[in-house]
């Protein structure tokens, strides 16, 4: 029984890693529209966790067409080196199968975008989304506040000892690096009569490269490792909740919920890390047929059915050997009749050999002569080859030393391997391959480009806003200072006579205002005045408050849609700056013109190579002729000879007959007996199988039935579970859909 449930675990645990490798492709894919978007969706909302829906509506549709429309979702989850996280983005496709001219959309996502049509959407009354799809498929990004259905944190052990990530990065010693998924996304499920959690079977692939200059003798608990040389790949898988789902012991097989990384490191750096989640595995399975985990039940079934039909063969053969026993005197007078032709038969065969050992001798001397004309052949052939192999091992060593990986040259591939050659060597197939390899080189660093584009704008603005702001505190700063003045000029030219407040407010002559103006106009000249103006706007200045005005008039700048234009024009145009210097660069160019010249090479190594070709098939053809008329020649010699050994063994067989025969004839008494004895064996035989299929396969297979249904019951419960869980941005009930999520956790640098 452990044996049965192990294989069922392991064959499951296998085709979860091929579905998890080969979701990947997609998923990457789809992570190029979310680089670009990424800056425009810093905004997010708190949401709960209610379905989304989504819903389709066009007059020429029935219901029925509604099933036609999915939503397949990537969610991209930015994470800290700790798995914390920082981001979340959600990729959604609307797959418009029946082209619907539009489509409703109630979706729980912030800052949505189209990123790659320019339909539009608008909010009805009930706050939904409608798409004006005009018959297309939907592609939008957006940002969401949610927790995850699958949780991961990532540790980190130095020396045996726990460490943060930012304490990590450029020590040196024994490493431990363990991966813990937390899944959190279940259902509450009636299990033989008990309310059980069946968590959605997610598969955790978790993906990262190593350097190994900084990284040795690197282990993986739960997964496989890849060196090529340069750096190890790591390919850890998981699945969280699995143990729960089919309540199996642990001590007698455990489904790993973690990965863990182990190694020898110097000068600790560690790159980012990649995990994809999906629960693609079990939406593959048809619960109903999974009673036909059942087959191994069937199977028994099958036994039992194949042991009834031995059973009845054999009292078949029991019935049959009653019959040839009652037939015994008619075999006895046929092994009389076949005694007295075995006689005529031993005097014909021992003429046919005789001739046969004349035509032997007659073809033998033609073989002999055709042998000796083509003695040569084998020597032509295989020095003509032995060239010709020189020649490719020669081809070969020049391409290899230009740089080139080729496959062995042989006779028979020569032509379509340096055709290739010729191919990728072409002057358009090099650049676009250099300018596809230095533009993903490029956009993998996107992100820093952006951040050191955004850096730079939040510092012009910042500037901007510091410098509006000092202009109203100098003015505001002027304006308290003149009046302090005037509260003390004006009583001391009107000799005490007028105060400020007097002067404001009453009609003064020309020729005191003028006195007036001129005293407060020489005091805020003065230096004294100007230090003091300047150090109360300084102070103003370094002031908690216009620091949080300039701080909050700055975010608000860089929130106005003109600056993120602006950012993402300059990023761009960085990015294409980025890949023309590198185009520019010698490296690139003289790779070109290597290959240009590298063409012109092998197509003349080629043309020499097929010249030699044509000597060497015309040569094999000339021997060819001289081996078939040969081979033809042995043929006929073993023939011969053939004829002779069979005309011997003939009549040396017949001769045995002869004598065979004969003591059958004498033996056929001792037949009869053995038939008898044959016939109560079939019997004994039959009864043997009948207790076989009572006392041993019923008793395996009522074993087998009252342990596995259990395990079956769960592996049901899970595949609904896993299907149920379609989306985790939102998805109308009428439709069908998918959701992956891709998490990224940051790099750890050492400080150099």
């Amino acid at each position: 029984m452990k044996n049965i449930v192990n294989k069922i675990i392991s064959a499951s645990l296998c085709a979860a890693v091929i579905a998890g490798t080969a979701g990947t492709a997609y998923a990457l894919n789809s992570n190029k529209n979310a680089s670009y978007t990424e800056t425009e969706n810093n905004k997010s909302s708190e949401s709960d966790n209610s379905n989304t829906e989504l819903s389709v509506t066009d007059s020429k549709n029935s219901s029925s067409d509604m099933s036609e429309i999915s939503k397949d979702e990537t969610v991209y989850v930015l994470a800290s080196a700790d798995g914390n996280v920082q981001k979340i983005i959600v990729s959604n496709w609307i797959k418009n199968s029946i082209g619907a001219s539009s489509i409703y959309d109630k979706s729980e996502l912030d800052d949505i975008t189209n990123v790659k049509g320019n339909e539009t959407y608008s909010i009805n009354s009930e706050n939904a989304k409608v798409w004006d799809a005009q018959g297309n498929d939907i592609y939008y990004q957006g940002t969401i506040k949610k927790e995850l259905p699958v949780g991961i944190s990532v540790s980190y052990q130095l020396d045996g000892k726990t460490i943060s990530a930012a304490e990590l990065a450029g020590k040196s010693g024994h490493v431990n690096i363990r991966f813990d998924y937390d899944n959190r996304q279940f259902e509450t499920v009636d299990i033989d009569g008990s309310q059980e959690k069946i968590y959605v079977p997610f598969a955790m692939l978790t993906g990262m490269l190593l350097d190994n200059n900084i990284f040795t003798n690197v282990e993986v608990s739960n997964g496989k490792l890849i060196n090529d040389g340069d750096r190890t790949a790591i390919i850890g898988f998981a699945f969280p909740g699995l143990q729960n789902n089919l309540n199996i012991d642990k001590e007698d097989f455990e489904i790993p919920d973690y990965i863990e990384i182990s190694a020898d490191v110097k000068n600790f750096e560690f790159g980012i890390t990649i995990t994809i989640a999906a629960n693609e595995l079990f939406n593959n399975f048809d619960a109903d047929k999974l009673d036909s985990a059942e087959n191994i039940l069937d199977a028994f079934d099958e036994l039992n059915s194949a042991m009834n039909k031995l059973m009845n063969g054999s009292s078949e053969l029991y019935d049959g050997l009653s019959a040839l026993l009652d037939k015994s005197g008619e075999l006895v007078e046929g092994i009389n009749k076949l005694a007295d032709g075995a006689e005529t038969l031993k005097t014909g065969a021992e003429n046919l050999d005789n001739g046969a050992a004349e035509l032997q001798s007659g073809i033998a001397e033609l073989h002999f002569g055709l042998s000796e004309l083509s003695s040569n052949n084998t020597a032509l052939t295989s020095g003509a080859k032995q060239v010709f192999e020189t020649l490719l091992a020669t081809a070969a060593s020049q391409i290899s030393n230009s740089g080139l990986s080729i496959p062995e040259l042989t006779i028979e591939n020569y032509t379509d391997v340096l055709n290739n050659v010729i191919v990728s060597l072409d002057e358009n197939s090099v650049y676009n391959k250099a300018l596809q390899s230095v533009t993903d080189a490029v956009n993998a660093n996107i992100s820093t480009i952006e951040e050191k584009v955004s850096d730079a704008v939040r510092t012009q603005v910042e500037s901007q806003v510091t410098s509006a702001v000092l202009q109203q505190v100098t003015e505001q700063v002027k304006t308290a200072v003149r009046g302090q003045i005037a509260e003390q000029v004006i009583p001391a030219v009107t000799n005490g006579q007028l105060t400020k407040d007097m002067y404001e407010s009453t009609s003064v002559d020309d020729e005191i205002k003028s006195a007036v103006e001129a005293a407060i106009n020489s005091q805020m000249e003065s230096n004294d005045t100007n230090k003091l103006i300047n150090d109360k706007i300084l102070q103003q200045m370094e002031s908690d408050e216009i620091k949080a005005v300039i701080t909050s008039k700055t975010e608000e700048q860089m929130q106005s849609q003109a600056v993120k234009d602006k950012i993402s024009e300059n990023t761009e145009l960085q990015r294409q700056q980025a890949i023309y210097e590198n185009m520019a660069s010698d490296s690139v160019q003289q790779q070109l013109k290597s290959a240009s010249e590298g063409v012109q090479s092998i197509i003349s190594l080629k043309t020499s190579l097929d010249s030699y070709n044509n000597f060497y098939l015309g040569l094999l053809a000339y021997t060819d002729g001289v081996y078939s008329a040969e081979n033809g020649a042995a043929q006929l010699n073993d023939g011969a000879n053939t004829l002779k050994n069979g005309t011997s063994a003939l009549c040396n067989g017949v001769n045995e007959l002869y004598s065979g025969i004969l003591q059958l004839k004498d033996g056929t008494p001792a037949l009869l007996s053995g038939i008898t004895q044959l016939k109560d064996g079939a019997m004994q035989l039959s009864d043997g199988l009948s207790q076989f299929n009572e006392q041993g396969i019923k008793k395996i297979s009522d074993a087998v039935d009252g342990n596995i249904s259990g395990l079956i019951c769960r592996l049901k419960a899970t595949v609904d579970v896993s299907k149920n869980y379609k989306t985790f941005s939102g998805l109308d009930d009428s439709m069908d859909g998918q959701v992956k999520f891709i998490y990224r956790t940051d790099s750890i640098k050492a400080d150099n």
